[in-house]
């Protein structure tokens, strides 16, 4: 066989296969030659004959794509390859509305911020973030959030687990305790597990993690971690009681209260309750916040703002911890602040929310579930009898990203739970299609 002929059946396996997607960009024929050690002509010969098949298309100057109407045949094609890729399961959560982002307003940006660069913005990032993107934040933290802070006490960090781990670095010593959400963020035990910390699981109720209880079981903790605007499952608020509380042990005690002020943006009704931070006459509250909810994860971008002693701590441990966001980036996010445009976008997204969280409560409870009522967030939680784990398990079969609350317990015993996203539920008619679809998975 002619060796272009034998590249074209190459290139054909792999489309069949799933390997090359309908749509993407084939190297060029002088790459390609490069790389196979033959003659250009050679590729172009490939090339033109699978073009005349119908399994690429030229685009001029573009180039050579797989043709977008030539589907996969492989067997190894699945559920979740029938989606574009990247494309989230629905349900799945820790997502934004990924439709919803001003992606054309973030381009425009970011181009700009592209043309302006020097010579100067290609070396090695501040340790502890973008000057430009630290004022930012402290500018929006103090009229959103009534938080007085100097961009000196902000640390931008490559997401909540780098800051968490420059939170050990600087203050955590091995043994110590830490109070944690019962059930909680599951995913940030394994930072203070390594540490050589005790983990100390403090029950959930209506009014958010119960402090007395706290207090009676490990009134020594040096430190506690909550999430009080929107308590990460189960939805619900701590009281501006138990935050007074926390306060006065974390200033007897000389302790430290971690504020992750996760998604306290969205809520939809009612006033929401001042951040514990900005409650902090002490100075003993360590306050962190992240964009991967509010404009979209894959920026992989925190901050930890800290008390005004505690910043040559933090400097010393960042200069090991650095951070690792790239300068564009953030430099792109302070445009962002700084013009306006995350104002119009909460804005925007508190409406869309309000409104997709509707549609897919409304589907659960005609499909006879049970959800939970909140007040914000972009999660819900759905009441179910017997082993949430094992209905999960056949969702997840079924393609749905659900979660089981019992995976999110340490101690505590209560009732089952799934866990689910409403935010990249486009329409009432895809709220209705997945509820029950949902039903039918688990029934």
């Amino acid at each position: 066989m002619p060796r272009y002929q034998q590249i074209a059946r190459q290139l054909k396996q792999a489309i069949g296969d799933g390997e090359l997607l309908p749509g993407s960009r084939l190297p060029s024929s002088r790459t390609m030659a490069l790389e196979l050690g033959v003659a250009r002509a050679t590729v172009e010969n490939a090339y033109g004959e699978l073009v005349s098949q119908g399994w690429l298309e030229r685009r001029g100057q573009a180039g050579t794509f797989v043709s977008p109407s030539v589907t996969a045949s492989g067997s190894s094609q699945n559920m979740a390859s029938s989606q574009p890729q990247g494309a989230p399961l629905p349900f799945q959560m820790g997502l934004p509305a990924l439709d919803a982002f001003p992606r054309a307003i973030w381009a425009r940006l970011m181009g700009r911020r592209l043309r302006l660069q020097t010579r100067y913005d290609l070396v090695m990032p501040e340790f502890s973030g973008e000057s430009t993107l630290r004022q930012a934040i402290a500018d929006y933290l103090r009229f959103s959030r009534s938080i007085e802070c100097q961009p000196e006490q902000i640390f931008i960090t490559a997401g909540f687990q780098a800051a968490m781990r420059l939170v050990v670095r600087a203050l955590a010593r091995p043994g110590d305790g830490i109070w944690l959400e019962d059930p909680g963020y599951r995913y940030i035990r394994p930072v203070f597990a390594d540490a050589q910390m005790a983990l100390h699981p403090v029950p959930v109720d209506d009014d958010g993690m119960q402090i007395s209880h706290a207090l009676e079981h490990y009134p020594h903790a040096r430190f506690a971690l909550l999430t009080p605007a929107h308590q990460s499952p189960l939805g619900v608020a701590l009281s501006l009681a138990r935050r007074h509380q926390l306060l006065d042990w974390a200033a007897s005690q000389q302790s430290w209260v971690i504020e992750d002020d996760y998604d306290s943006e969205f809520r939809y009704h009612g006033k929401p309750l001042p951040p514990i931070k900005s409650l902090d006459g002490p100075e003993r509250v360590l306050y962190a916040g992240t964009f991967s909810k509010s404009m979209f994860p894959a920026l992989r971008v925190a901050w930890l703002v800290v008390p005004q002693a505690q910043i040559p701590a933090f400097s010393q441990q960042a200069r090991f911890l650095p951070c690792t966001v790239p300068s564009l980036i953030q430099q792109t996010i302070a445009d962002f602040l700084r013009e306006g445009h995350f104002w119009r976008h909460l804005k925007k997204m508190r409406q869309c929310y309000s409104e997709r969280r509707v549609w897919l409560e409304e589907a659960l409870q005609n499909e006879g579930f049970d959800v939970v009522p909140q007040a914000g967030g972009i999660q819900l939680v759905m009441r179910v009898k017997g082993d949430d784990r094992e209905r999960v398990t056949r969702a997840r079969a079924a393609g749905l990203a659900v979660q089981a609350l019992s995976d999110w317990r340490m101690e505590s015993k209560g009732e089952g739970g799934i866990l689910m996203t409403f935010t990249n539920v486009v329409s009432a008619e895809e709220a209705k299609r997945l509820a029950a679809l949902l039903r039918k998975a688990i029934a």
